[in-house]
């Protein structure tokens, strides 16, 4: 049955925020909650089929701050504009390794980008540059080159009812 917009999907045992709240809470992402955070907009599914997304995040350098992991749906955004993205997950970090969950997320097309924001200033902190002082990562795990990564290389297809992968975080 395919989502009403009235009725977003949600994450079990989350703290549900508001849209609205997406620009706030990534200005403010040194939240002392312990359990993710999910900030989400809603999605409808041309199938009217959803799924799990399972996120594996290896490879952290430090159990300390915040990660910020956006599920984006198209080019438009990709990586780094949370606000465009589909779905937004925060969650304070207690290891080298984290899980997150996207539930009830419509079968298509998708890409995620993660960031480990050690300081928990609320954004991703770059060199005089803009290469990244903090650690990325994005599904697929392709090689970053020139300009950052790109939604394609990046892009995976959910068409089953769970799915799961990793992402191995980069820090430069």
């Amino acid at each position: 049955m395919p989502l009403k917009h009235s009725q977003p999907p949600v994450i079990n045992k989350v703290k549900r925020m508001p849209v609205t709240a997406v620009a706030i809470f990534f200005i403010f992402l040194g939240l002392t909650a312990t359990a993710q955070t999910e900030i989400q907009s809603p999605l409808t599914s041309v199938s009217g089929k959803s799924g799990t997304i399972i996120v594996n995040i290896t490879d952290l350098k430090k159990p300390v701050g915040m990660l910020g992991i956006s599920l984006h749906n198209s080019k438009k955004g990709f990586p780094g504009k949370h606000d465009q993205a589909v779905a937004n997950l925060a969650k304070k970090i207690t290891g080298t390794a984290e899980q997150v969950v996207f539930e009830n997320i419509p079968h298509g097309s998708y890409a995620i980008s993660v960031v480990h924001d050690e300081n928990s200033n609320g954004k991703l902190d770059k060199n005089f540059i803009g290469i990244p002082k903090e650690g990325v990562g994005v599904s697929n795990n392709p090689k970053i080159g020139i300009g950052g990564p790109k939604f394609d290389p990046c892009a995976f297809i959910l068409n089953t009812g769970e799915l799961e992968l990793t992402i191995v975080m980069i820090y430069l």
